[in-house]
């Protein structure tokens, strides 16, 4: 079986990272979705266990619905020890642009030079959500702005919710 492991803060999930789970279902048969509690993001909008249960809320039935496997866990640990704790011999990582793969590029050489068993490997995002970033959403939804179109219902709720409590 080949698990990739698909790590990120998903504060919040975005289409985006629905479109990079389908597509990685193309590369491996089981998807870990590891929601990052690093400490030097150290104030998401989302706590880890919302985060957790969006990103399974959303991503789940698109899982089941192309047929892979998918658990969605935290972690605090460097990414390449989450890889080897869920077995994962991929590190799956989505780009939106050249910020994006400059940044990546250092973080794939780091990771290669600690666990050089576990391959990066990249996901150029589809034309229709490489404009989408979960910081600028969380602007949007901040400022009571519509954000329909960049994260599922479930999410938009979600994010409406905490703006209007």
């Amino acid at each position: 079986m080949r698990v990739g492991l698909y790590p990120g803060s998903f504060d919040p999930v975005t289409f985006g990272h629905v479109d990079i789970v389908r597509r990685a279902a193309h590369l491996v048969d089981r998807l870990v979705i590891a929601v990052g509690t690093h400490h030097d993001k150290k104030h998401p909008l989302f706590s880890a266990e919302e985060r957790v249960d969006l990103a399974s809320r959303v991503l789940k039935p698109v899982a089941e619905e192309i047929g892979l496997g998918l658990d969605v866990i935290t972690y605090d640990s460097l990414t390449v020890a989450a890889a080897r704790a869920t077995g994962a011999a991929v590190v799956i990582r989505g780009l939106r642009d050249a910020g994006d793969f400059d940044y990546e590029m250092q973080m794939a050489g780091m990771n290669a030079a600690l666990a050089p068993e576990i391959e990066t490997v990249f996901l150029a995002s589809s034309p229709d959500t490489r404009h989408i970033a979960a910081s600028l959403v969380r602007q949007i939804a901040a400022m009571r702005g519509d954000v329909s179109t960049f994260v599922p219902p479930i999410v938009a709720a979600a994010l409406k919710q905490k703006f209007t409590a």
